[in-house]
């Protein structure tokens, strides 16, 4: 095992779980002993899934159906998040939830209150797909929203009862926008997936830079969508970007179609710690399918779309939050130096990740 390590804050009481001895050693088709809920796996991967998924279920909360595809983050000894709430009218917004361990979870029964710079009240009209990122004592949140097409939101908050809204970093049509938890060379940096008007062309993954979050420029293509079966079609930014000795650690989404509609699959790569836009490492095989029954069966099936990450800069433990068949809210575990590793062995860079120009 390497000896990479997490570049970051100590979070001791972060949720985890190890992996089951069973579960890793099992051959293909079950094994004696295995939970119904566990998936396993004749190929070891080094990506878990917790074994009281899913976190979070139907109808958690009056008045809301389902909570998925939502980000979590340490705060003030506990936890915190935003969550994707889709309403009983069918209409999503954003909630705020609280933990005590990550794992349990509390919502407040009004969305998100968004307010423009002088305080007066600045509601999107709809709200999805929440990321939640700290850059020095500011937390940062980015949604897609309806700006004459789908387009990213941005607020800022620095005690979670306030929420500025700041100006919409891109045009339409745009969606997946992953702010990194550092300035990179006295910038701020943002991935994000352009598109058109549909929900499914183009699906390359760029970054953008902004001194001020207000001006938004020198854009780089990052990644293509893969010539692999499971992310054909689109891939798409996930959990913040982890910083890693080896490099940024981002877990994204990858999406392929079926006969029987698309399959979310959860992805890996290394970025460049100094350029972020250059791909050193892309793992050929997903990290995570839908193979458990809540990614396979619910409102939208087949889906595992990550969204944020809780990690420990102490023992390289990582967390991660996924929406699972646009339902529920799971959980998967990791280790930094396992799952880097396992990118680098199954690294395969094409020229498409690499900008024309710049080889």
């Amino acid at each position: 095992m390497s000896a990479v390590k997490i570049i970051g804050e100590a979070v001791p009481n972060m949720p985890w779980q190890e992996r089951a001895e069973a579960l890793a050693a099992a051959p293909q088709g079950g094994a004696v002993g295995v939970s119904a809920d566990a998936v396993p796996s004749a190929n070891v991967q080094p990506v878990w899934r917790f074994n009281r998924n899913p976190i979070i279920g139907r109808n958690p909360v009056e008045g809301i159906a389902r909570i998925f595809n939502s980000a979590v983050i340490p705060y003030e000894g506990k936890f915190i998040g935003v969550f994707r709430a889709e309403s009983i009218n069918g209409v999503p917004h954003i909630y705020l939830g609280r933990s005590e361990d990550g794992i349990e979870w509390h919502f407040d029964k009004e969305r998100i209150l968004f307010v423009d710079e002088n305080g007066k009240e600045f509601m999107p009209i709809y709200a999805y797909d929440p990321r939640l990122v700290k850059v020095d004592d500011v937390y940062y949140l980015m949604w897609c929203q309806d700006f004459y097409g789908a387009a990213i939101g941005m607020a800022k908050t620095t005690d979670f009862k306030t929420f500025v809204r700041v100006e919409n970093p891109f045009l339409p049509f745009n969606r997946n926008a992953v702010l990194f938890p550092r300035k990179v060379h006295g910038n701020f940096m943002m991935l994000s997936r352009p598109s058109d008007s549909g929900h499914t062309p183009f699906g390359d993954i760029f970054l953008s830079e902004s001194p001020d979050l207000v001006y938004w420029g020198k854009h780089r293509h990052v990644m293509s969508k893969g010539s692999l079966w499971w992310e054909s079609l689109k891939i798409g930014g996930g959990a913040a970007p982890i910083e890693t000795t080896e490099g940024w650690l981002l877990f994204y989404h990858g999406v392929t179609g079926t006969c029987n509609g698309y399959v979310y699959s959860i992805g890996g790569a290394i970025l460049d710690i100094d350029e972020p836009s250059k791909v050193k490492y892309r793992c050929s095989t997903f990290l995570l399918t839908p193979e458990a029954w809540y990614e396979e069966r619910g409102f939208v099936p087949n889906v595992t779309f990550p969204c944020a990450t809780i990690h420990d800069a102490e023992t390289g433990r990582i967390a991660i939050y996924y929406g699972a068949a646009d339902s529920y809210v799971g959980l998967a575990f990791s280790r930094v130096d396992e799952v880097v590793d396992y990118i680098k062995a199954h690294s395969q860079v094409t020229t498409t990740d690499t900008e024309e120009g710049r080889r």
